[in-house]
């Protein structure tokens, strides 16, 4: 008489134990990820995080975040596996349940298919760490600062101070710029009849003194490199200069090296018609990726022919 009641008493038992336990392995786990991230910045809350490095701070949140969707899951599944089981136990026919609740899921998830995407983009993303708290990001509906980072909505903030929620389901594609490495690209119009050559030299002298500063020695992590003339007109000649620099670093190098420019053209006595940063695209970018310089490559000797013999 007392067997079903005991029985279903016991599942739900044991699943309220096992969600427990699942819950708290997951958040000490979470615990202890923040909690070394806050004892290594020597800081107390997660908002003073804010002051140190950016890395802490995604990091932090990216651990929250899947914590909170690891907690999730266990919750519905285990809930799910509780439910089927009572209900066989009270004598339901359960793959009649299964089927219809399938059914029903299926035209919820349908309906809902943007939020679901939106969700499953996000889980994505945060766990590629595609992008973060503190990066400067290109995703498409908005170009700017990431604030925050969630399952559902990551919020970017640009140039002119706007937040702007972005669904994760409309980002198909992310353009990070603070990940790795960056690059400075500067055009230089000087008139026709200047002396390239010269110009050319004093260019890559500036910028390696730039690179050589110990205030700026940091930030530049390659030797910078004079690409050459890009266009001639017939007013003026464009000479390109590139730095590659820390992705945090490249605005502040780019004012820097336009200065540097300015004051080492002005020494020439050479009057600039334009100094213009340059974001390279397409094939010009692609095919600029490792800079100036070719690759080199092994030469495939040569086999003469043998020749034959003259009688």
């Amino acid at each position: 008489m007392w067997g079903v009641p005991i029985r279903i008493a016991a599942i739900l038992l044991i699943a309220v134990l096992l969600r427990i336990v699942l819950h708290f392995a997951i958040r000490r786990v979470v615990d202890q990820v923040v909690s070394g991230i806050k004892r290594k910045q020597n800081v107390d809350d997660t908002q003073a995080l804010v002051a140190s490095p950016l890395a802490a701070v995604r990091v932090v949140q990216r651990t929250r975040t899947l914590g909170s969707v690891l907690n999730n899951v266990v919750t519905v599944v285990i809930s799910a596996v509780a439910l089927v089981l009572v209900l066989g136990e009270l004598d339901f026919d359960v793959v009649a349940i299964v089927g219809a609740a399938s059914v029903v899921g299926a035209g919820l998830a349908f309906g809902a298919q943007n939020i679901v995407k939106d969700l499953l983009n996000g889980i994505f993303m945060v766990a590629e760490d595609q992008l973060g708290v503190g990066d400067v990001v290109d995703v498409g509906p908005a170009v700017g600062v990431v604030e925050a980072v969630g399952i559902r909505v990551t919020q970017v903030r640009d140039v002119n101070g706007v937040l702007w929620f972005v669904r994760n389901g409309e980002i198909l594609r992310v353009g990070n710029m603070s990940q790795g490495w960056s690059r400075v690209v500067i055009d230089l119009a000087v008139p026709y009849d200047a002396d390239v050559e010269a110009v050319q030299d004093a260019m890559l002298a500036s910028a390696n003194e730039l690179a050589a500063t110990p205030k700026w020695k940091r930030s530049v992590i390659d030797v910078p490199e004079v690409w050459g003339i890009q266009s001639i007109s017939d007013e003026h000649v464009v000479i390109r200069v590139v730095v590659k620099t820390r992705s945090a670093d490249r605005d502040t190098v780019d004012r820097e090296l336009r200065a540097r420019l300015k004051r080492a053209t002005d020494a020439m006595g050479i009057t600039l018609p334009s100094l213009t940063s340059v974001v390279l695209t397409g094939f010009d970018s692609a095919s600029s990726v490792q800079g100036s310089k070719p690759p080199h490559t092994v030469p495939t000797p040569h086999q003469p022919a043998p020749r034959g013999r003259r009688r």
